[in-house]
């Protein structure tokens, strides 16, 4: 992943920008319990887990990116109806300058605006994973500057909205220090046990052949600290260059993660298809040369399906509607034709 900015990554900075660049992906929630025996918990576990909220009935593996503040977000109980999606993945939480988690950094976590549409996805019979961090905006990852400052600012999330799912997206200068990937991974480790069932994602960038050095540094990272990661999640596109269609890039993509994850963590291949997840994004992307259609998407669909990947997401819901005559794709429009919600019928499709 180049350091283009895209809206997808941009957080604090995006909302009331005229001229975005697009969105970046993140990652999926693992639904299918056959892992079980490889120390991971499903979805389903997660949702057992003790918590004063019901569990949804769609499925976690399914969860698309919405961004409440950029873009002129769709409220997604309209989406719900739309769609049949259930859960949504909500970007995004950081840093408020110190070691203290915020709504682009400056939004409360609870009294305000995401609370009231967490409880309406919840009141429509859905759910939330939410996620950490994105391109821009200061990160609570550097921001704590201990590993036990990063898991109280991380359990402040999760004590928040009795989350059964947390998403880290870890990109820019996150991503870049070994220190910060150390210190990120170490405190999921110990959030996972201050809370059992909880499913977590770590999201990152790829090129086209899986992760860069970074990414599998971190894979390893996690592995060597004991974090049994539900899904590692790769965002496969603004990757530079390319050759093929999206969607075939991103299966190969899918298969260095693979092999990354089954080399670190010693799995089978089963295995290590089940701890990995693809957060695509829908229509014209950063770069001239990368259009994904939702024939990519049904080609992601489909390997989704035969290898039971722990996430199928994409960025954003806030693009899936066709731009108005003469408009360029950015943060509210995909820059394809397309009918609305489109990209997110098909990913409601994916079970696990």
């Amino acid at each position: 992943m180049h350091a283009a900015v895209s809206p997808r990554r941009l957080a604090a900075s995006l909302t009331g920008l005229g001229c975005l660049l697009l969105p970046a992906i993140v990652s999926i929630p693992q639904a299918n319990a056959a892992n079980a025996a490889n120390a991971t918990r499903s979805p389903e576990t997660a949702g057992s887990s003790a918590s004063s909220v019901s569990a949804a009935s769609g499925s976690m593996a399914a969860a698309p990116y919405e961004y409440l503040g950029w873009g002129n977000p769709q409220k997604p109980t309209d989406v719900m109806a739309a769609t049949g999606v259930k859960w949504f993945t909500l970007a995004f939480v950081l840093s408020d300058g110190g070691c203290n988690p915020k709504w682009d950094g400056s939004r409360p976590l609870t009294g305000g605006s995401d609370e009231s549409a967490i409880k309406s996805i919840r009141g429509a019979g859905g759910d939330v994973v939410v996620s950490v961090g994105g391109w821009s905006g200061n990160k609570l990852g550097e921001k704590c500057s201990s590993v036990s400052a990063l898991v109280g600012a991380y359990q402040k999330v999760i004590s928040a909205y009795h989350l059964k799912a947390l998403d880290i997206d870890i990109e820019d200068t996150e991503f870049s220090n070994a220190t910060v990937r150390q210190r990120v991974v170490s405190a999921l480790k110990i959030v996972k046990a201050d809370n059992p069932g909880l499913v977590t994602y770590v999201t990152m960038g790829t090129t086209s052949a899986g992760p860069d050095a970074n990414g599998k540094d971190l894979i390893k990272k996690g592995a060597a600290a004991g974090l049994a990661n539900d899904g590692w999640t790769i965002m496969p596109f603004d990757l530079g260059s390319h050759s093929g269609s999206m969607g075939s890039v991103t299966v190969s993509a899918l298969e260095g993660l693979k092999a990354a994850v089954k080399s670190a963590y010693g799995y089978s291949d089963d295995a290590a298809y089940r701890h990995i997840g693809v957060s695509s994004m829908n229509g014209k992307t950063d770069e001239s040369d990368e259009t994904v259609t939702t024939g990519d998407f049904q080609t992601i669909l489909g390997y989704a399906r035969q290898h039971h990947l722990a996430r199928f997401t994409f960025w954003a819901v806030n693009r899936d509607r066709q731009c108005s005559s003469g408009g360029d794709a950015g943060e509210s429009c995909s820059g394809v034709g397309q009918s609305q919600y489109a990209f997110t019928k098909i990913v409601a499709q994916y079970g696990g």
